[in-house]
């Protein structure tokens, strides 16, 4: 653990050509509000130099897709944090989906594609909308409510380990499992140990629930573990396997959903949209994912001398994109900084883009959509009781607290 990079790196002079930016991304000031910075980052151009780390960054949309989609010289399987798996050892075994390429990537992402499909996605819609329904209406009789507690948190939590078919007893280790897998891709900073403290205990109930015969018969986890020994994964490997869906597949689906609650409490008129058409429930996620993208930042590596933008990128180099900037670039969007849910969101980059887009995006918009859905039919005003708290985390923006008061619709306006 010890081999990331620290925070006390020594500051580097930008390479010529390059603007220099002073800017920390992981100092608690920028990750409680990104929003300028990020804005700085574009307007200083394609890329930028970051002074304090010594690294390479892209906050323009047309960058952050180019480095995205180019998977074959911007590499994962040197690190998507900002440790080089090259040069120093990772604190864990590597993801089989996430830090690795092709063929490596290929082969374990069609072990998962073969479950994680539309169709079982379509299959699974009636039964998670109605569980979406008990849940809200029952949050939205006691009325004063945290929205993150009671409802971002509470659905995800019910509706994922039981479909996975995890233990029900210990469910609460996903949370700060996924939060330390989050927070160790950017330096050691006070984020970085307390995520480690707290996430090192709940690791082993996950690395418990990973092994293979241990997930329920019939469950995701079974089918995973029943796939990748088909096509010769060690035990371990499908365990590994299993344990990158579980570290992100959580996380950025409450805090999409948190998001989503804290925006329509603060636009009251586009929830009435939301209201009169709750078929907008999915074009509302999405546009929330745009507005406030649950992962803001990934890096990637590059494995050979290139470009980008016109600015030489030189081998070794991490490139940190911003994704949460890139998806309110105003050279891609109109009105970006704007929550607006008639808005066409499709083309964000918040699930990232290319082989390595998320994997559980599917089944993130599925849970967003029907917590939405379920809102629109049955709350008849979301309204803010108190300030949002933003949890701050390395890599991810969600929320830790959102104290809200729901109104339930009346039976006529059910219909």
């Amino acid at each position: 653990m010890s081999n990331a990079l620290p925070a006390e790196t020594t500051w580097t002079i930008a390479p010529e050509g390059v603007p220099g930016l002073d800017l920390d991304p992981f100092s608690d000031y920028f990750l409680t509000d990104p929003y300028l910075g990020h804005a700085a980052m574009r307007d200083a151009g394609p890329v930028v130099w970051l002074e304090r780390y010594g690294i390479y960054a892209v906050a323009r949309y047309k960058e952050v897709s180019e480095v995205l989609a180019n998977h074959a010289i911007f590499v994962s399987s040197r690190g998507v944090g900002i440790s080089d798996f090259a040069k120093n050892k990772p604190w864990r075994p590597p993801s089989l989906l996430l830090e690795a390429d092709p063929p490596e990537h290929t082969e374990a992402r069609a072990v998962v594609t073969r479950i994680m499909n539309p169709k079982l996605i379509r299959s699974l819609k009636e039964s998670f909308q109605a569980h979406a329904d008990t849940v809200v209406v029952e949050v939205a009789a006691r009325g004063h409510i945290d929205g993150v507690k009671d409802l971002a948190e509470r659905y995800p939590l019910e509706v994922f380990p039981d479909w996975v078919g995890l233990d029900k007893d210990g469910r609460e280790n996903l949370l700060p499992y996924g939060s330390m897998v989050f927070n160790t891709f950017g330096p050691i900073n006070r984020l970085y140990e307390e995520a480690l403290e707290k996430g090192s205990k709940a690791a082993v109930w996950i690395m418990e629930q990973c092994a293979p015969g241990r997930p329920a018969p019939g469950g995701f986890g079974a089918q995973v573990h029943a796939e990748a020994a088909a096509v010769g994964y060690t035990e371990d490997e499908q365990a590994r396997l299993l344990r990158s869906f579980l570290s992100a597949g959580v996380d950025t689906t409450v805090h999409g959903i948190g998001s989503a609650l804290h925006a329509l409490a603060a636009n009251p008129g586009q929830f009435e949209l939301l209201k009169a058409d709750p078929t907008r429930a999915r074009a509302t996620f999405e546009e929330t994912v745009r507005h406030a993208a649950p992962v803001q930042t990934f890096f990637r590596t590059a494995n050979e001398d290139t470009q980008i933008g016109g600015i030489s990128i030189p081998e070794g180099s991490k490139v940190l994109m911003f994704l949460a900037a890139a998806n309110r670039d105003p050279r891609e969007w109109e009105n970006p900084d704007d929550f607006e849910i008639m808005r066409r969101a499709n083309g964000h980059v918040g699930f990232g883009f290319g082989i390595h887009a998320c994997l559980g995006q599917m089944l993130a918009r599925l849970e967003g959509e029907c917590v939405l859905n379920s809102l629109a039919r049955l709350v008849d005003k979301i309204e803010m009781t108190g300030e949002a708290e933003i949890q701050l985390n390395n890599t991810l923006r969600g929320l830790e607290r959102l104290p809200l008061r729901l109104t339930p619709a009346t039976e006529e306006q059910k219909g």
